[in-house]
């Protein structure tokens, strides 16, 4: 199944990437995660009906409006980009008009990565690479200090993660590698083609 065939189905447009550099070096260029890439994870890697997961970088939604669709899950968006936070938008409107019942479970946010105040309910982080290891270790330390609100089950699911943030996380002492998803066909060409799961342990 491609790009298109998923768009059309879920009745939403989130092809395309970013043109030319952010301004900032710290934050990386926008792509979306291929379905096919998200079809392989999540065949492998399952999300509850009462889990909330955030992508950091979401841009027009892709990952959010699949994730609902297939497990009903919370689903929120953070980006940083005006221009692609609006057609998030327009896209929760188009995808609302098939999924009414379900479309109400996503959110988005337009701001930096690191000032997006961490929800008690959210569990499931989502990382494509999409800014400098600073910015992470802000982001994961935000994720830590929710914790103080709410104990909960988090795992951080980074996709082509970079040798920063995986060099990190091995060496944090609250996470844990739980899973490895690479993906068929690429993997054996380039090592960055595969998820990588985190586990938080306390």
């Amino acid at each position: 199944m491609n790009d298109q065939y998923y768009d059309a189905l879920l009745n939403v447009k989130t092809g395309g990437e970013q043109k030319g550099f952010n301004q900032s070096l710290h934050y990386h260029r926008y792509e979306a995660t291929s379905y096919s890439a998200l079809e392989t994870l999540f065949n492998q890697y399952e999300l509850k009906s009462d889990d909330q997961i955030v992508d950091f970088g979401c841009g027009k939604g892709r990952l959010n409006f699949y994730a609902n669709y297939l497990f009903g899950v919370k689903a929120i968006g953070v980006e940083m980009n005006e221009k692609y936070y609006a057609q998030a938008l327009r896209n929760l409107t188009d995808y609302a008009k098939r999924n009414k019942s379900s479309a109400d479970k996503i959110n988005f946010y337009c701001c930096l990565a690191e000032k997006y105040k961490v929800s008690p309910l959210d569990n499931r982080f989502y990382f494509f690479n999409p800014f400098s290891i600073q910015i992470f270790m802000k982001v994961v330390k935000n994720i830590l200090r929710s914790l103080e609100e709410n104990k909960r089950d988090i795992e951080v699911i980074l996709y082509y993660g970079s040798s920063d943030y995986i060099f990190f996380l091995e060496n944090h002492p609250l996470f844990n590698l739980k899973q490895h998803v690479p993906l068929p066909g690429l993997f054996e060409h380039n090592s960055n083609e595969a998820f990588f799961i985190y586990k938080l342990s306390y």
